[in-house]
């Protein structure tokens, strides 16, 4: 709970900022498919073949990625600073407290490293984690979307800016809607990308809130089903920040819709889960999806993935290609 209300206070003003923040529609200019084509030839098959590698391994591996792709767009854009270490000066987007749980750093490291050796100085890693995260999801049946590459990597991660730019477990619908659109996101851009939420996991702190707690007077969420609420309380205790929970109990290794059925039966594990039904477009979208076996998702998620990817990047003579993602020249 503690760390619920440290989180809560240093969001407290981001939130009012969030609303007025605008960002040209128009992002993306100067990447293309195929950006190395002729610079790097190899580049994506090595990006494929070592990320396959890694979930033959674990197929939890896609989640991760995901939500490390989505962290790094919605601060300063995909640009790979959510890759970058902290340093005895510098705080990055690593030490905030949303991306304390991010995993899968090192399955970006790898294919860097073995795409350095045949063209070194080229590849950027923002490209390698975009790339990544498309061909993770892919590999356990979920959407293939368009990946136009030609990324360049920031110079710049602080801790402050994961803050004030990366939406919390606990946001309700009008503030995930403000900091969706504040990325040139709509609405139903943020009712099929929650879907993402169907390989994922949740550490029990990001919802034990809305099961002993929710109004500082020990009760539950009322808006969570109450015959699943003994479920998720035998799996987490109070104050318990270590133990995890599937967020699509039964598939959660297999990109699906059932995540949409979830949802619909207030059993969606964030506050940001069930705030989806709190809005009508958001609400029609999880109906339509969980009544109908997800009809339109995978292209849905497609489409709205092509739309992340091209955020706010840089390109050009912007930014560098690092050398080792994790540091920058």
């Amino acid at each position: 709970m503690l760390l619920l209300k440290l989180y809560s206070q240093l969001l407290l003003l981001p939130i009012l900022v969030l609303v007025f923040l605008v960002v040209d529609a128009a992002n993306g200019q100067g990447l293309k498919l195929g950006f190395y084509a002729k610079s790097c030839p190899k580049e994506e098959s090595i990006i494929h073949k070592t990320v396959a590698s890694y979930v033959s391994f674990n197929p939890t591996f896609p989640s991760a990625l995901l939500r490390m792709h989505f962290h790094d767009c919605f601060v300063r854009g995909c640009d790979g600073s959510v890759l970058l270490n902290s340093t005895s000066t510098n705080q990055t987007e690593k030490a905030a407290i949303p991306n304390l749980s991010l995993r899968g750093f090192n399955i970006i490291d790898a294919p860097k490293a073995a795409i350095e050796k045949v063209c070194p100085g080229v590849v950027s890693c923002a490209d390698i984690l975009a790339l990544s995260a498309r061909d993770s999801v892919a590999m356990i049946k979920g959407p293939w979307w368009n990946v136009p590459t030609g990324r360049r990597d920031g110079r710049v991660s602080t801790i402050g800016d994961a803050f004030i730019h990366l939406p919390p477990p606990f946001f309700n619908v009008t503030q995930l809607k403000a900091s969706f659109s504040s990325k040139g996101l709509n609405a139903k851009d943020l009712a099929v990308l929650s879907g993402g939420h169907t390989i994922g996991i949740a550490n029990c702190a990001g919802f034990s809130q809305r099961l002993y707690n929710f109004t500082g007077k020990g009760d539950t969420d009322p808006t969570l089903d109450s015959e699943y609420v003994p479920r998720l309380k035998s799996k987490c205790k109070p104050n318990d920040f270590v133990t995890t929970a599937e967020m699509d109990p039964g598939s959660f290794k297999t990109f699906d819709s059932s995540y949409y059925k979830l949802v619909a039966k207030r059993r969606g594990l964030l506050t940001s889960d069930a705030a989806l039904l709190n809005d009508p477009e958001t609400k029609a979208y999880v109906r339509s999806q969980a009544r109908n076996n997800g009809p339109t998702f995978f292209k849905d998620f497609a489409v709205s993935m092509e739309k992340i990817n091209t955020i706010e990047v840089l390109t050009g003579n912007a930014g560098e290609i690092r050398k080792h993602c994790a540091f920058i020249n």
